[in-house]
């Protein structure tokens, strides 16, 4: 599926826009802050219902406004489905297709695939166990409805559990109501096994996929390799919960299940966090989201290549890694692109692969205009 046009209205800081792209490279140029990750973050909100970067949706319209409005037109061969939201301060955010509102966020995920790649990747490195989890389901939810639906209820059931851990914090074990806590524990396992060999089977699928990027991006000078580590390798997660109730009760949250599952990044044979520099960080993160893009659209033929967002991509970089990485995205392998720099310079061999089917647009204080 290809975006044709976009129409935003007070998005952050961009007023007013109405831009026509290329099916192959748009290119975004200009300064920091004016105004160019918007642009892609609004294309990101059409494919997910929400921003990459900001939850909270008063905080994306334009502080001087109370409305704003995102409209993407694609194209999916002779098809046209346009996609649009519409957010009000204090009032629900409306989402639709064509003329249709949906009743789920839900069901709109996995319809426009999409890959982004951006500065914050880096969290993946940086931060805690629960933004690899979001990685890994981030891109099964593109292709496995049940598995987000499974991952919802899941997420809920756990919740439940844990407000009733903090319910009876104050008395002993024994005065726990233990059938209550079998119905939901019984629940959580029926949601969690699918999730959990699903995450398996995306691991030894996605792996390959990553490796070949990263190869492609090294020089073929480093090895790499990712692990997905459960406590359901080991354990029978029923049991589990039943086991530790004492425990769980004592820390305030519960200790077993899917949501501590890890995924470990190694470079060679050491974490990657521990040795990588940060042109090997960023060439890793780079392979697992190139990876993904690989990974959907020829395991899982999802509608047309995904497209892709890269924002900054090239920071942290030294030029043989550049020019690798720029011959890579203009191949045949990826589809549509949107990428930003602060300075041409960085785009020119990426837009002369294709300077009949690329565009260039000036961002500057939030205005954006097409160049040549």
């Amino acid at each position: 599926m290809l975006l044709r046009e976009i129409n935003i209205l007070n998005y952050k800081n961009i007023r007013e826009a109405t831009l026509q792209f290329s099916d192959k490279i748009n290119a975004f140029v200009g300064l920091n802050g004016q105004g160019k990750t918007n642009i892609l973050d609004a294309i990101y909100y059409l494919s997910f219902t929400k921003s990459a970067y900001n939850a909270i949706d008063s905080q994306n319209i334009h502080h001087d406004e109370e409305m704003a409005m995102i409209q993407g037109k694609y194209v999916d061969g002779d098809t046209e489905e346009v996609i649009s939201c519409g957010l009000k301060r204090g009032v629900k955010k409306q989402f639709r297709r064509g003329k249709k509102d949906y009743k789920r966020l839900l069901d709109h995920i996995g319809l426009i695939p999409l890959v982004m790649v951006s500065p914050q990747d880096s969290e993946l490195v940086v931060e805690g166990s629960d933004e690899r989890r979001r990685f890994i389901d981030g891109v099964i939810s593109q292709y496995n409805r049940a598995y987000l639906e499974h991952l919802t209820q899941y997420n809920a059931l756990l919740k439940q559990r844990n407000a009733l851990l903090k319910q009876y914090e104050n008395v002993g074990l024994g005065e726990l109501p233990a059938e209550l806590f079998e119905v939901l524990e019984l629940q959580m396992v029926q949601h969690a096994m699918p999730i959990y060999q699903e995450r398996v089977r995306f691991i030894e699928q996605f792996t390959p996929y990553f490796q070949q990027v990263y190869s492609a991006i090294s020089g073929d000078k480093e090895q790499v390799s990712l692990g997905y580590i459960s406590q359901l390798h080991e354990r029978d997660l029923a049991e589990a919960l039943a086991r530790t109730r004492g425990r769980d009760l004592i820390l305030g949250w519960t200790s077993q299940g899917v949501h501590k599952d890890e995924l470990e990044m190694k470079l060679g044979d050491y974490p990657l966090k521990r040795v990588g520099s940060q042109g090997q960080q960023k060439s890793y993160l780079l392979a697992m989201k190139l990876g993904q893009a690989l990974y959907l659209s020829q395991v899982h033929a999802v509608k047309d290549k995904p497209i892709l967002l890269l924002d900054d991509i090239f920071d942290k970089l030294d030029s043989e890694r550049v020019e690798r990485i720029v011959q890579l995205v203009v191949s045949q392998q990826f589809g549509q692109i949107f990428i930003t720099d602060t300075d041409r310079q960085h785009l020119t061999a990426l837009l002369a692969t294709h300077s009949d089917n690329a565009k260039v647009f000036n961002v500057d204080n939030g205005e954006i205009n097409e160049t040549k």
